[in-house]
């Protein structure tokens, strides 16, 4: 299915949740780095978003955070019970299967798609309880970025079967 699709059906659910958004449209990026400049005009925390999975138990994760964040993933394996080191990027075949999106534009507002609920959301604890207006992610695109309430963006994943883990990645 095409990000296109994908995207207007993201739009839709957010709207049916009634869930307010605002977006940036802007050339694509593959990188925080590339993207910053398109966003920082907006307030709240933009974020970089990791799939990941536990080479032991195969088990796939998404770890949302602030995009000025550093990030060990030793630390966070061990944080997630999974023993330090565990944790490993998945391949983008494994993310395109689960979120119907490849690299570059993974993250939270992609679960809709996991239906299976085979994805795990980690939140960076700033993210919600950061005091952020707004939190902003790829809308199954990397040529927008679009910013919602971060207690809407709880709802809206509880509404589609991810209960999140939110962790303090200090």
């Amino acid at each position: 299915m095409a990000s296109l699709e994908l995207r207007t059906r993201l739009e839709e659910l957010l709207k049916r949740l009634d869930i307010d958004t605002i977006c940036v449209e802007h050339p694509e990026v593959f990188t925080v780095e590339e993207m910053m400049p398109h966003v920082a005009h907006l307030s709240g925390a933009v974020t970089k978003n990791l799939f990941l999975k536990d080479k032991k138990k195969k088990s796939l994760w998404l770890l949302s955070v602030r995009q000025d964040r550093q990030l060990n993933l030793s630390d966070v394996s061990k944080r997630l019970g999974l023993g330090a080191g565990n944790l490993r990027l998945a391949d983008e075949s494994v993310m395109l299967e689960k979120l119907k999106v490849g690299q570059g534009c993974a993250s939270a507002l992609a679960l809709f798609c996991d239906t299976q609920h085979s994805v795990r959301i980690v939140l960076d604890h700033h993210l919600i309880h950061g005091g952020h207006l707004r939190v902003y992610f790829h809308p199954m695109t990397n040529t927008a970025t679009m910013g919602l309430r971060p207690d809407d963006l709880l709802r809206f994943l509880k509404e589609t079967g991810h209960e999140p883990l939110v962790l303090s990645l200090d």
